[in-house]
């Protein structure tokens, strides 16, 4: 049989089926052919394809892969994000620097790190369900923020790699300081990602953003991950208007959609990621002290501190906004770029739901949000004169 009747074959059987018996099925055909392993990697690269032609980016794909399955799909997808990525490059299709920065930080899987046969065919098999069934998504790639020009268009790009690259270090700080069960543990990491924040500050990034020429707003996809994500995509719509900015959270695929022009857009991810990290020390410092009073570390008091810490820093944010003195001379230029993302929002999501934060009932946890928002530091950009 040829390597594309075996492949056939198990996609017949595993992928358009979701029994469990149907998928070992498929990865038993699989794992008896090795001669169908590069045809079965074609096929998976151009399953990633079909994912960009619906909007998809690479860290969308990667985030979903990480909410549906896990790290062993994720390095799979990785890979196969990479070897798409060399063959678009070989193609001549020239992709923007936050696409390849985002193609820059996926995992892969290690020579020899596949294990044995039938497991690794089970694994592409069902991150290959998961690829097949991905909806569409808004295209940002019509979105007009590459076409950036810059006084040093190569020095530009690698300051916008580095920059991603320093923001992903932050946010898997972050992800390890919430998902540990030790106080002690998650202030040292969220210390650490505070550090690598004063390193990286947000005026630092303005000040290298010297672009020259802007023909419109742009939009990112900025992930709000779980847990507690409601309260997350609140304090992130509120960190983005205060930066002249409109976000619109996706609740299904955990991320929200930022629009803007590019230096509020790297405002808006700096400062956002930072207040994460303030409050997650915040709250691994409340809680030791909960728990020093006989208190039990508990769900319902995070959800409380980081719904009320979200509300609290957009109150303040909003404060700081309205006390800025904008120089006359840029007041109609704010203005035009105000009427620009909303008409921008308006062709990426023509229909859009408000949504009320749920499940707050811990008062405890509600007053050390308040505490923590009020020592948080939020001023986070340059006056406009």
């Amino acid at each position: 049989m040829s390597t594309s009747g075996t492949v056939d074959r198990a996609f017949r059987s595993a992928l358009y089926d979701t029994g469990d018996d149907t998928l070992d099925t498929g990865a038993s055909l699989l794992a008896a052919d090795p001669s169908a392993d590069a045809e079965l990697a074609r096929r998976g690269e151009e399953f990633v394809a079909s994912a960009w032609k619906r909007g998809w980016q690479p860290a969308d794909v990667v985030r979903v892969v990480r909410r549906e399955l896990d790290e062993t799909h994720v390095r799979v997808v990785g890979s196969l994000i990479r070897a798409q990525a060399r063959r678009e490059a070989g193609e001549g299709r020239v992709r923007g620097a936050r696409w390849k920065a985002q193609v820059g930080q996926v995992p892969t899987v290690e020579a020899g790190a596949r294990g044995d046969r039938f497991s690794y065919a089970t694994a592409v098999l069902e991150l290959y369900r998961l690829l097949l069934r991905l909806p569409a998504l808004e295209s940002l790639d019509e979105v007009a923020g590459e076409g950036v020009a810059s006084s040093s268009p190569g020095g530009r790009e690698r300051a916008r790699t580095a920059e991603s690259r320093m923001l992903g270090r932050i946010r898997a700080l972050l992800a390890k300081a919430e998902a540990t069960g030790f106080p002690e543990e998650a202030e040292a990491l969220s210390a650490k990602a505070q550090e690598l924040m004063a390193r990286h500050s947000v005026d630092e990034a303005l000040l290298a953003a010297k672009a020259v020429a802007v023909e419109g707003p742009d939009a990112i996809r900025i992930g709000v991950d779980a847990p507690y994500e409601q309260a997350k995509a609140v304090l992130l719509d509120a960190v983005a208007s205060a930066n002249h900015c409109r976000a619109v959270w996706n609740e299904a695929f955990g991320f929200s959609t930022v629009v803007g022009f590019g230096g509020d857009l790297e405002a808006v991810e700096l400062l956002y990621t930072s207040l994460l990290v303030q409050a997650s020390g915040a709250m691994s410092k409340a809680e030791a002290a909960q728990q020093a009073g006989g208190r039990k570390r508990t769900k319902a008091f995070r959800q409380a501190f980081l719904a009320a810490y979200a509300h609290r820093v957009g109150v303040r944010l909003g404060e700081v906004a309205a006390e800025a003195a904008v120089g006359e001379e840029l007041l109609p230029v704010l203005a035009s770029r105000e009427v620009a993302v909303g008409e921008q929002v308006e062709r990426l999501f023509p229909a859009t739901a408000t949504t009320r934060l749920r499940g707050v009932r811990d008062a405890a946890g509600w007053d050390e949000g308040v505490r923590a928002a009020e020592r948080a530091q939020v001023r986070g950009r340059r006056r406009l004169t």
